[in-house]
């Protein structure tokens, strides 16, 4: 409980007060929809391309309307690979990094979703200046695994590049923290002792590093009909938690937030075509499109959307505030039924777009905000 605030108020009040502070904007922008990989589990389609000119200028004139009213602004940059159009990244958080210095007051953080093969110690260093200093990189295995399914989009393997990106961070002094998420699936629960075994003699002895362990779960995507997944209790999830324990530090595994970004009010997705979104995940659906971002920063919301992706915090059901997808699939809507927004048992999500409730699992597109990390739906 925070200094002032009064006493018997509940975890989920608290939460609710700060998902609809009006004087807090989280913005999760896609600078593109393309990708250099072409991951077996990813659910995307890559249909758009980069963030348009007007879209860009739609973001920086959003900034500059509220950034009077600001107490903190989070910007989240996902994709697609963010790091494919590093121009946009790079102009976006140098204005915001300008409204910071024209507003003291104002907090400003950042963080990035990115596959890694792009991000070697001196991007990190260049980003880190520009406010970006969390990142979320996913590894899927040794290299036998992980070239088995995070490969680039020429088929060629993708792990030795990220893991000597990975170790020039490690040697660099870049004022950054990197999320290390380990997808976890039948086919290389195996060899992951072994290999969170060299994840932690590598990586942990720097406080820099965090690690999240996640199960793939079935979001959608081309693959997911051939794809085998882990159940969410599987004991030996919980035996690998313990390697990375033994760090010595006890604090490198990340716990993603209880509450998804998504039921947010003050969070919003921008797509590089200008539409505004909720969720990460759910890209092609129809009920994630709320509204659209104009040129000269103000935003065109369609109330009764986005009033769908907040209904956790009126009903009070916690396992809507960890993933609005519940709200969906419980009522059907959609030509589709309850797969309107492809949900499937869910882990806890990857960090969780949404977080962990009643056995399903959802993703978290964010590294945590405010906490040394926060999660966000991964593609990259």
């Amino acid at each position: 409980m925070s200094a002032g605030e009064p006493a018997g108020v509940s975890a989920f009040d608290r939460e609710m007060a700060a998902s609809f502070r009006s004087d807090r904007l989280h913005l999760i922008l896609f600078p593109t929809e393309q990708c250099n990989f072409r991951c077996t589990y990813c659910y995307e389609d890559f249909a758009i391309g980069r963030m348009r000119p007007e879209v860009v200028e739609g973001v920086k004139n959003l900034i500059d309307r509220r950034r009077d009213d600001l107490a903190h602004l989070q910007i989240s940059w996902f994709g697609g690979e963010p790091m494919l159009a590093r121009p946009i990244v790079e102009d976006v958080a140098a204005h915001a990094s300008e409204a910071r210095r024209r507003r003291p007051g104002l907090g400003y953080d950042s963080d990035m979703t990115t596959n890694g093969y792009l991000l070697d110690d001196p991007a990190a260093r260049r980003l880190a200046e520009l406010g970006i200093r969390r990142f979320q990189v996913s590894l899927d295995g040794p290299a036998q695994h992980h070239d088995h399914t995070r490969v680039r989009a020429d088929g060629q393997g993708t792990f030795e590049r990220i893991w000597r990106n990975l170790s020039s961070i490690r040697d660099g002094s870049a004022d950054v923290r990197v999320l290390l998420r380990v997808h976890l699936t039948p086919g290389n629960l195996a060899v992951m002792p072994e290999f969170l075994t060299r994840v932690r003699d590598t990586f942990l002895g720097d406080p820099r590093f965090l690690v999240f362990l996640k199960r793939v779960v079935r979001l959608g995507g081309p693959g997911d009909a051939s794809m085998e997944v882990l159940d969410a209790e599987d004991a030996r999830i919980a035996a690998l938690e313990e390697i990375i324990r033994t760090d010595g530090r006890g604090a490198s595994l990340f716990q993603p937030e209880e509450v998804c970004y998504a039921a947010r009010a003050n969070s919003l997705m921008v797509r590089a075509d200008g539409r505004l979104g909720k969720c990460t995940v759910g890209l092609s659906e129809p009920a994630n499109t709320v509204g659209r971002l104009l040129p000269d920063g103000s935003l065109k919301v369609d109330n009764p959307r986005l009033r769908q992706w907040l209904q956790g915090w009126e009903s009070r059901d916690p396992e809507l505030t960890a993933c609005p997808y519940e709200a969906f699939t419980r009522q059907g809507t959609g030509p589709r039924g309850p797969e309107l927004l492809q949900l499937t048992e869910r882990p806890g999500g990857p960090p969780r777009p949404a977080g962990q409730a009643g056995g399903r699992s959802y993703r978290q597109n964010s590294l945590p905000s405010g906490s040394a990390m926060t999660t966000q739906a991964t593609s990259p």
